[in-house]
């Protein structure tokens, strides 16, 4: 049994085939997907996948890269949803200083808020740290009193930063970029335990080797298991048995 813990499912990638992506999933040994909010727009089409397939849990958060000026609006929106309806974790939450730096100041605080609203309503947070992988590790390690718990989602930094990731008990995602070549993902990987290494495949994006440049979907985590299992002298069995073990300690189902 595998779980991709962080896929969007609902964007209109799949809107030609999603229940038969989804079938082809659970057939593959995919039992587990959750999918992490965007922003405002994407709440509806996540709910109604979610409302549809009891396999795929929803979460909410604002994404960093929709942090705009009207932020603060969205996350009492975010509040809103969280305060009325069921959902498995906060996220996809975090920094992104890759695309667009305009917004900077308001995505830290929109990252500290909605870090606060996840311990306030004990639940799990899925970190975006695109360029900015120290910066959200301190600001966690600042806040974190024993009742923070996560998973830096694309984990791809140096074994200084894998150190404070698990310093704070939090876990890794890996996924699709770990069959990359020249990332040099994998290579760190390699010497993290697997106690804090979670899969995921963020689909439709990122897909492994040997789909690369093709639409992602959550079926191909077996080649990020396979890798996985490459680079740890494990069977694939025992990295599925693993990360599904630590992917359901974070997330209450």
């Amino acid at each position: 049994m595998f779980i991709d813990t962080h896929a969007h499912i609902y964007t209109e990638e799949f809107d030609e085939d999603r229940d038969l992506m989804i079938m082809n999933a659970f057939n593959q040994g995919v039992k587990q997907i959750f999918m992490p909010n965007i922003d405002e727009s994407s709440i509806d089409a996540m709910l109604e996948v979610a409302s549809k397939h009891v396999s795929c849990y929803p979460m909410m958060g604002l994404h960093p890269c929709s942090v705009k000026e009207n932020y603060k609006e969205v996350l009492d929106m975010v509040e809103k949803y969280l305060s009325t309806q069921k959902f498995y974790g906060v996220g996809e939450i975090g920094i992104d200083l890759y695309w667009d730096k305009t917004f900077t100041d308001e995505q830290i605080e929109a990252f500290r808020r909605q870090i606060h609203l996840a311990k306030d309503l004990d639940l799990p947070f899925v970190i975006h740290s695109r360029d900015s992988l120290d910066l959200t590790i301190s600001i966690v390690e600042s806040l974190q009193d024993g009742h923070l718990k996560g998973i830096f989602h694309c984990f791809n930094g140096t074994p200084e930063q894998a150190k404070r990731i698990m310093d704070l008990g939090f876990f890794m995602g890996i996924g699709g970029v770990i069959t990359y070549k020249n990332a040099g993902v994998a290579e760190v990987v390699a010497d993290i335990p697997m106690e804090y290494l979670v899969l995921e495949t963020d689909a439709p994006y990122l897909s492994p080797v040997p789909f690369r440049g093709k639409r992602n979907e959550p079926a191909y985590i077996l080649k990020v298991a396979e890798k996985l299992a490459d680079l740890k002298a494990l069977s694939v069995d025992e990295v599925a048995r693993k990360t599904t073990t630590n992917a359901l300690s974070i997330f209450e189902v």
